[in-house]
């Protein structure tokens, strides 16, 4: 599956997956929210592209909201958070 992302505005990124059924989602992600993650060490972008690797691992892309911010990944999957900055370190 390819993720191919384009940013939108500082806060908003689009996301298409490829695939047997290909999808586009709409991505809010906060500065706030991406340095808590991260610590400056990767882009926002590349935040947003693990994050839908992590997300593909779990399910399939036709499961995924259609339009949703980051943090909201940490309420349906609790080892987002540490995974995610487990990846980046």
């Amino acid at each position: 599956m390819q993720i191919v992302l384009k940013k939108l505005d500082d806060l908003s990124y689009e996301v298409a997956v490829s695939g047997n059924s290909p999808t586009t989602h709409t991505v809010t992600v906060t500065a706030a929210y991406a340095e808590k993650l991260t610590a400056g060490r990767i882009t926002t972008e590349e935040l947003v592209r693990r994050s839908f690797d992590f997300l593909l691992q779990r399910e399939p892309n036709t499961s995924i909201l259609r339009r949703f911010d980051l943090s909201v990944i940490a309420r349906y999957f609790p080892e987002y958070e540490p995974t995610i900055g487990q990846d980046i370190k």
